[in-house]
């Protein structure tokens, strides 16, 4: 079927789909590569994909032919639409489009009932790291995704899978990323398979959520380590005081140093200390 669809090069030039730096497109035309990433989100078959700034396409295609039963496209550019349209009508019944800004979208009320689901896609770069910790956040979990699939500056993907063993890239974004799913960088993408070309690599991550992660307040442990890491050169003796309690006795407690700091805590320290610090403020009620 997606033979049968003009040449995605061809799509944006009717269209006049310029890459807009506002919305942080980069659209990808490389077959190969959307394959690639489609089959990194199969098995298809039976799935319900929804796919976040399909631009003209091309991932949607690639999602499409390797066999997704239902996708549903997020797109918030306008200019997109029809590019999308023509696609929806090479695949009667399987292809949704919602006019949208993901930042604002219910998208468990999308998918609704339809399982398997998972989120498949090249994220917008300007909201790529927003929308995941939206995602991780979540109060439900295990939530209605069974895997995410998704593409980042390559920076922002060594954030992701970091430990503290790599203390450059450690911080909120992986004790969150990581307590919460199993986390794998998947392949990088070259800067010249897009157009227009980033000035960076971009990497494909996989996240599958626990199905039971360290018990643990959400809510706390956000608030935990944007504190740790909102101030990571000092003592965790020292940023964490902002949290209402003195920390020394709840860090000894956890079996902590008071003096190390955010990037030598592993995930399962900063669980244990939010779970120590919901005690307390119990006791305090």
């Amino acid at each position: 079927m997606t033979n049968d669809l003009p040449p995605l090069r061809s799509v944006v030039a009717k269209y006049d789909l310029s890459a807009k730096k506002s919305l942080g497109q980069n659209f990808l035309f490389d077959l190969n590569l959307t394959g690639r990433i489609a089959r990194a989100a199969g098995p298809l078959a039976g799935a319900t994909i929804v796919e976040i700034g399909p631009g003209p396409g091309g991932l949607t295609r690639a999602l499409l032919n390797e066999g997704a039963e239902h996708v549903i496209a997020i797109e918030r550019d306008a200019r997109c639409l029809a590019a999308l349209t023509e696609i929806a009508a090479h695949y009667p019944g399987r292809l949704e489009i919602v006019e949208a800004d993901a930042l604002n979208c219910d998208l468990a009320a999308l998918v609704g009932a339809r399982r398997p689901a998972r989120i498949c896609a090249n994220l917008p770069y300007n909201i790529a790291t927003v929308l995941l910790t939206n995602w991780l956040e979540s109060a439900a979990w295990p939530p209605w995704f069974d895997r995410l699939v998704l593409m980042f500056q390559k920076e922002v993907a060594l954030r992701i899978v970091a430990t503290p063993q790599q203390r450059a890239d450690y911080g909120r974004l992986a004790v969150l990323a990581n307590w919460r799913c199993q986390t794998r960088i998947l392949f990088d993408v070259p800067a010249a398979a897009f157009t227009p070309p980033p000035k960076v690599t971009s990497s494909v991550v996989e996240l599958i959520p626990r199905t039971a992660p360290l018990p643990c307040d959400i809510k706390l442990l956000s608030k935990v380590t944007q504190a740790a890491f909102g101030q990571r050169r000092k003592m965790l003796r020292q940023s964490l005081k902002g949290l209402g309690v003195d920390p020394v006795a709840l860090l000894e407690a956890t079996g902590i140093t008071p003096t190390k700091r955010a990037d030598e805590i592993a995930v399962e320290g900063f669980v244990a200390f939010a779970r120590a610090l919901e005690l307390a403020r119990n006791e305090d009620r």
